[in-house]
């Protein structure tokens, strides 16, 4: 099991963004959401293999446990699934590979549950209409802007005829 783990983590270069190369640490530049969805498909799927000990039960209880850290701010903090979830956090991983799996297994559904009630949330939030920010430029585009304006100019000025 652990290979498995290992080697689905080496093949995907989102788990290593921005210099995160833990194991379990999802990438900064990743959206939380698929990869929580990602890890709950890798316990819950149908096709994904059972973890071969109790310390690869352990490790995917921590990878859930930090994704549900990262969705709690985008459910309600009323969320009958968010409370349920970290209900699930908060206890400690019991001794044993079955029980263990068992807790697994409630924790991936209570992290599927929050995903889907943290994409509803996020999706039936209305922002307050604010005034537009422009973005500063790049430097480059700055510097393109003025060669360009330069070279109008000089093309202007060669097409005018000297008498």
């Amino acid at each position: 099991m652990r290979s498995l783990l290992a080697a689905r983590q080496a093949s995907s270069t989102s788990y290593r963004t921005r210099g995160r190369s833990s194991f379990g640490a999802p990438g900064l530049g990743r959206d939380q959401r698929a990869a929580a969805a990602e890890t709950v498909l890798f316990v819950l799927g149908e096709d994904s293999p059972l973890p071969a000990s109790a310390t690869d039960v352990k490790d995917l209880v921590l990878r859930l446990r930090g994704h549900v850290q990262h969705l709690g701010p985008l459910a309600s903090p009323t969320e009958p699934a968010l409370l349920r979830a970290q209900q699930l956090c908060s206890e400690s991983i019991p001794d044993g590979y079955l029980p263990g799996r068992v807790h697994l297994v409630n924790l991936a559904v209570a992290t599927q549950q929050l995903l889907a009630a943290a994409g509803n949330e996020t999706a039936a939030t209305v922002k307050s209409p604010r005034r537009r920010r422009w973005r500063k430029p790049p430097m480059n585009v700055l510097r393109g802007a003025v060669f360009a304006l330069a070279f109008a100019v000089l093309v202007l000025a060669a097409s005018v005829s000297r008498r």
